[in-house]
């Protein structure tokens, strides 16, 4: 399931520093050294990139689509005395925000992948399906709301929606639901939506809410998750010099499967052939592994923040071979009937 990035311990008020998930681990896979630069490409409450800027005179430059997180990241910039600049973008164009700062190549890239804990706490920005809101889900404001994939999108695009990004079993159901309600009266706030979901699913022992996999599926779509994480991948290949760090924290196994395969790919030597097929040729890994498999946080952490129980932790070095690039539906991002609302984003 999906988990916000900056999370916090539930019992803490909203005005509650937030707290980076992982973020011994992330620092440990980074190793910030002085005079490195190091992009931060989820700067939300902007926690990793101030344990960066603490943990060693670096650069950093933070990305953020939410406008709001920018604006948030101000006071930071000013204490660290220019050696932070948050730019307004989307993490697949860090090509862009850098070339823009006159930067050449990256020391180290970090992505903390999901919602952040500040938009799942502002009903107004639509995400939780546990606070009377808009439902818009929009991190940067533009492009189609989740209302607007809810009323538009036909009961079988709907389902298979909420069927690929939600991994949602009783998707078929929910669809049908959501159709019958809307041809009521427009679906437009959160508490709705959550309550056509929750009369379907119904409640279960696990103490997971029976709307979660819709909300999250409804996000994805609106947000192009998948295919931004893709792009931010291959994009970090690019300008990462040799022996710069990735680090990709994530929280669902959409996003681990993404992560897992590009590293797999990019890290592999060999093409694994067989006494009836003969290895073919593979390109020179542009990654080395640094952990085998996915880190997982520590029970410890789990403990003082429920939030952070599905994060996921894939790490690697870049090595000196040319970059690759290639197609995100290679690396398990799905084809969704959704290219009439989204533009590009299905």
């Amino acid at each position: 399931m999906s988990s916000p990035r900056d999370a916090r311990p539930s019992d803490e008020g909203a005005s509650a520093r937030h707290e980076p998930v992982m973020l011994a681990e992330v620092l440990a896979a980074l190793a910030p050294r002085d005079g490195e630069v190091i992009l931060d490409g989820t700067f939300g409450a902007g926690g990793y990139s101030r344990a960066i800027l603490e943990a060693a005179d670096c650069r950093v430059v933070a990305l953020d689509r939410d406008p709001n997180a920018v604006a948030g990241g101000f006071e930071l910039v000013s204490r660290f005395g220019g050696r932070l600049t948050v730019v307004e973008e989307r993490f697949a164009n860090l090509s862009t925000a850098i070339d823009d700062l006159g930067i050449p190549a990256l020391d180290g890239v970090v992505l903390d992948v999901g919602v952040s804990s500040m938009q799942l706490d502002e009903a107004r920005r639509g995400f939780s399906f546990r606070l009377e809101g808009p439902l818009d889900m929009r991190m940067g404001g533009d492009g189609p709301s989740a209302a607007d994939l809810v009323e538009s999108l036909e009961e079988k695009e709907l389902a298979a929606l909420i069927r690929t990004l939600g991994e949602e079993r009783r998707a078929s159901a929910i669809s049908r639901a959501i159709c019958a309600e809307r041809a009521k009266a427009p679906i437009t706030d959160t508490l709705r939506l959550a309550g056509i979901v929750e009369r379907v699913v119904g409640r279960a022992g696990d103490g997971i809410h029976p709307a979660t996999r819709t909300f999250q599926a409804l996000r994805i779509a609106v947000n192009d998750e998948l295919r931004q994480l893709v792009g931010a991948l291959f994009a970090a290949e690019r300008r990462l010099r040799p022996g710069g760090r990735l680090v990709v924290v994530s929280f669902h196994s959409l996003e681990d499967r993404i992560v897992k395969l590009f590293l797999n790919d990019r890290t592999r030597t060999a093409s694994g052939g067989s006494r009836h097929l003969p290895e073919a040729p593979v390109p020179p890994a542009t990654f080395e592994a640094l952990s085998h498999g996915a880190e997982k946080p520590t029970d410890e952490e789990t403990a003082r923040n429920p939030r952070a129980r599905s994060a996921r932790l894939r790490s690697a070095v870049r090595t000196s071979a040319p970059p690759r690039g290639g197609d995100a539906l290679a690396y398990g991002v799905p084809r969704l009937p959704i290219a009439r609302l989204m533009g590009d984003a299905s």
